[in-house]
């Protein structure tokens, strides 16, 4: 079953990234659409979606998750240009 999480992160702020949706099957789908349609990068990683999925929504990312979240959004930002490589 497709699993889907979504994360909100401010780049330059020092907030930890915010788990603001997370869902399987179509509303997994949904979430993944709504990104897609709003330009929002995707980026598939099972294991990490797995578990990002127990955090409840609204709540930042576990201090466990920053490292692997970190580079997720690094790989993000120099592939949508906001940051240099």
């Amino acid at each position: 079953m497709k699993l889907a999480v979504a994360l909100k992160h401010d780049l330059g702020k020092p907030e930890a990234p915010t788990v603001v949706a997370s869902g399987r099957g179509s509303f997994a789908e949904r979430i993944i659409e709504r990104a897609i349609e709003h330009s929002v990068p995707v980026h598939q990683d099972d294991h990490l979606a797995t578990l990002l999925s127990e955090v409840s929504v609204p709540s930042t990312i576990p201090t466990e998750l920053f490292e692997a979240v970190a580079r997720v959004l690094a790989f993000i930002y120099r592939v949508s240009g906001k940051i240099n490589a």
